[in-house]
């Protein structure tokens, strides 16, 4: 109620002000600590801290854990790391270079050096050339005349990591194939460009498990059961479909959308035509960036798309989702 004496209501009205400035005050100096937070990556290094923080937390309480609360949690954070180092070749923008690799490094992951990853994905993001074997060094495509030289068991094996259980299961095996084979020849033909990243690799890694092992008494094959090989296989389930081959570049690229659990594990890069359209669009804005322009997306992808792994895994666990036989090589 409005006070009755005219010099209390003037000091009635003036307070009443003054509480609606300094909440609009409050309100304007809330958004402007909210656009730094965003501006400076605020949820990228959220992230990075809440990651690295957990991945430290888990292995010093190793001892205290069954296995089977640490193989799935273990297995997240270092699929979630691949995540991270992903969004470093892409996008965190707003610190120097040196820094955004320096965030990334740690191989909590172990099987990869960064900057051998960084070069490969950067390659792979040509779009005109994705899926193309022997151009796109994510392609799971085979060219016809070399498909048809493998032996009969070979092309089993490929066929089996065509299916969503393969490719989460043995996919890691022939990633790990692939890397021996191509680094082995890399030496062959006295290449040896590799070889300072592979010895800063295994600098950090000495470092990784004088935590690990000397710090926190865990035995390095229970790091790499627990943490480095589950994070590898879980990794896969993104990647088994989010490419297949299209006549049209942007028609190779897939959509899905996902609940919490998965879109902050790959920090929404299922969003994967999203990603290739814009590879700087930091991962936060990308569900905004599908809300408004969905139609246009799938328009372009030819309605690539699936509501989400629930789907994939009821369509492609144990049936392969295609043929590695890539079409334009197949002659008619």
């Amino acid at each position: 109620m409005t006070p009755s004496d005219p010099v209390k209501t003037t000091e009635y009205h003036a307070s009443r002000s003054g509480h609606r400035l300094a909440g609009s005050g409050g309100r304007a100096a809330w958004l402007r600590l909210l656009r730094s937070f965003y501006r400076w990556d605020g949820p990228t290094w959220l992230v990075a801290l809440v990651l690295y923080a957990s991945w430290a937390l888990l292995i010093a309480l190793h001892e205290v854990l069954a296995w089977w609360v640490m193989a799935p949690l273990g297995g997240y954070l270092v699929a979630w790391h691949f995540s991270l180092q992903h969004e470093a070749i892409h996008s965190f923008r707003s610190v120097p270079g040196w820094l955004r690799w320096a965030v990334v490094m740690p191989p909590i992951g172990l099987w990869l050096p960064f900057p051998l990853y960084f070069a490969s994905h950067r390659q792979h993001h040509r779009n005109v050339h994705l899926t193309e074997p022997g151009v796109d060094t994510e392609s799971v495509y085979w060219r016809a005349c070399d498909w048809q030289s493998l032996s009969p068991l070979r092309r089993s094996l490929l066929m089996i990591n065509q299916t969503l259980a393969g490719r989460v299961l043995l996919g890691p095996i022939l990633r790990l194939e692939k890397l021996l084979l191509r680094e082995t020849d890399r030496l062959r033909r006295r290449d040896f460009q590799h070889l300072k990243h592979w010895a800063v690799h295994a600098a950090l890694l000495a470092l990784l498990f004088s935590y690990i092992s000397g710090v926190c008494g865990m035995p390095w094959w229970q790091y790499i059961l627990l943490f480095a090989w589950p994070g590898f296989c879980l990794g896969w389930v993104r990647a088994f479909i989010e490419h297949r081959y299209g006549e049209h570049p942007e028609q190779r690229t897939a959509i899905i959308e996902s609940n919490l659990f998965w879109s902050l594990l790959f920090l929404n890069n299922n969003y994967h035509a999203i990603h290739h359209r814009h590879p700087r669009l930091a991962w936060w804005r990308i569900p905004g960036y599908w809300r408004r322009h969905h139609e246009r997306v799938l328009r372009d992808n030819a309605s690539f798309h699936f509501p989400g792994y629930w789907e994939v895994a009821q369509r492609w666990l144990l049936r392969p989702v295609f043929r590695p036989v890539h079409p334009p090589s197949i002659k008619p």
